[in-house]
C-alpha cells in the first residue's frame, strides 16, 4: 500500500485535533476530487512498520483525540489497512474515523470492507458529488455524504448518523 501523507495534526477531518494518513489509490474518479493526484495507485510513498510506529506515537499525545484514515480510496486498500488498523488498535483506544466513496450498505455487504470499517468507530460515507457541495458542512464535501456511528448503526441494524455533525 502506497500513502500520499501523513499529518501529526489534523483539524479538519474529524473533531478536534487528529492525526490523519491519506491512501492513495482510488477508482471512483470522483468529478472535482479535492485529492485527485491520490486517485493513482503508484503515487506516494510505501507504507511500512516505520509509518505504523509513527501513526501509534501520535496515538500516545495527549492533545491528539484520533485517528483519521482517508484517500485515495481506503476501501480499495482493503487487505493492507486491515492489518495496520489491528496494530494500532492494539496499542490506541483513540477513535478512528474514516472516509469512503462506497456507502455503508456497499461496504457491509464485502466481508473485507465490513472487516475494516468494524475496526473503526465512525464512517464518513458516499461519493463526492460536486453539485451537492456546500462548504458550509462538517467533516465532509458534499450533502448525500453521511457521518455514521459504526457501533450503533451495528446495534441498530440500521445507519446511525452522528447528528450534531450533520448540520
Amino acid at each position: 500500500m502506497r500513502y500520499g501523507q501523513i499529518r501529526k495534526y489534523d483539524v479538519a477531518n474529524g473533531p478536534g485535533i487528529r492525526t490523519s494518513f491519506f491512501v492513495t489509490g482510488c477508482r471512483h474518479k470522483c468529478p472535482f476530487c479535492f485529492n485527485e493526484e491520490y486517485q493513482d495507485f503508484s503515487y506516494g510513498n510505501i507504507w511500512t512498520d516505520k509509518e505504523t510506529n509513527l501513526i501509534i506515537d501520535y496515538l500516545k499525545l495527549d492533545e491528539i483525540n484520533g485517528l483519521t484514515i482517508l484517500g485515495g480510496e481506503p476501501f480499495q486498500n482493503t487487505k493492507d489497512l486491515i492489518d495496520i488498523v489491528e496494530k494500532i488498535r492494539e496499542k490506541s483506544s483513540k477513535s478512528i474515523w474514516i472516509y469512503s466513496g462506497y456507502s455503508y450498505e456497499q461496504i457491509y455487504a464485502d466481508p473485507l470492507k465490513k472487516r475494516l470499517v468494524e475496526l473503526c468507530d465512525v464512517l464518513v460515507d458516499g461519493l463526492f458529488i460536486n453539485d451537492l457541495k456546500d462548504l458550509r458542512l462538517k467533516f465532509r464535501g458534499s450533502s448525500n455524504q453521511r457521518i455514521i456511528d459504526i457501533k450503533k448503526s451495528r446495534e441498530n441494524n440500521k445507519v446511525i448518523t452522528i447528528d450534531e455533525f450533520m448540520n
